[in-house]
């Protein structure tokens, strides 16, 4: 699987599918355990977290709860310009010049600098916390469900940020997120996981119309519809069977004990992502 520059890949899947920790995994906050990990042509997977210390300065991550990841001792201004320091780069005029220049690129006005975080809102928090990812300069940027703790109007207005500061930057982007409208308005493409495994990676107005795995359309089917009517003519996919533990997964395809196309190649063989036109999908329907 590879990301294009400048462009965004949604990873969607319900909770504890393993959204998180691979976005996690691919940073080296997590040790992966199989597999490989690329940034720009280099193999990363092997790096410490010594040698990974200057990779960290293009790739970084937007955290989940704008309530827990910020700091309450520091003010606004202290924790955007703390990687700064970190990494020592600009000097001190240069780096309260950045801090001002942050501030105004993500919407909040100058005087919140001298301000803590309680004296926020959530939507203010996660603006801050953009602001601090952003410090230097990445070219990567993991956002793990940088939605999930804001309201619907919030939400639209995070999205528009994102796009913004992408279009202007060339940002390259991974958004896990289990609400699946939001993923479809910032996603070029998106990946559907199930206990760990990627089923299906689509573009993203692709996989709503015309979704491949069995997975895929029960995801999408589940979507809320405001129009009655048109909820109404929908055919919703329900699932019926056990969801397995993800310590003891089934052996074959992971999916084998809710599909009603399960066969016993699917319990037997794990199917592995398949090119299906300009699409990837694991499932022997498609084999």
């Amino acid at each position: 699987m590879a990301i294009p520059k400048g462009q965004t890949l949604g990873i969607v899947g319900e909770s504890g599918c393993g959204k998180s920790t691979l976005g996690r995994t691919i940073l080296k906050i997590y040790e992966p355990d199989a597999g490989k990990i690329y940034f720009e042509g280099t193999d990363i997977t092997a790096f410490s977290q010594a040698q990974m210390h200057p990779w960290h300065k293009k790739m970084q991550m937007i955290f989940q709860d704008p309530y827990a990841s910020l700091n309450p001792r520091f003010t606004v201004g202290e924790m955007i310009e703390e990687p700064m320091e970190i990494y020592q780069i600009y000097d001190k005029k240069e780096r309260a010049e950045r801090v001002q220049q942050l501030i105004a690129l993500v919407g909040l006005k100058p005087d919140h600098i001298r301000r803590y975080p309680y004296e926020f809102s959530g939507g203010q928090r996660q603006r801050i916390g953009i602001a601090r990812t952003l410090a230097l300069d990445p070219e990567f940027i993991v956002c793990d469900e940088p939605f999930s703790a804001l309201d619907v109007s919030i939400q639209a207005q995070i999205i528009n940020l994102l796009e913004k500061i992408q279009d202007e930057r060339q940002l390259t982007y991974i958004v896990v997120a289990h609400d699946l409208n939001a993923v479809r308005h910032i996603s070029h493409s998106i990946g559907v996981m199930y206990l760990g495994r990627l089923v299906e990676i689509s573009p993203a107005e692709r996989i709503y119309r015309e979704p491949l795995h069995p997975y895929t359309k029960a995801l999408i089917s589940s979507i809320p519809v405001a129009d009655p009517d048109a909820a109404g003519m929908m055919k919703r996919v329900i699932l019926e069977g056990e969801v397995p533990s993800p310590i003891h997964v089934p052996s074959g395809c992971p999916f084998s004990t809710r599909c009603k196309y399960c066969t016993e190649q699917c319990r037997e063989n794990m199917p592995v992502l398949k090119e299906v036109g300009d699409r990837k999908v694991a499932c022997t329907l498609y084999e």
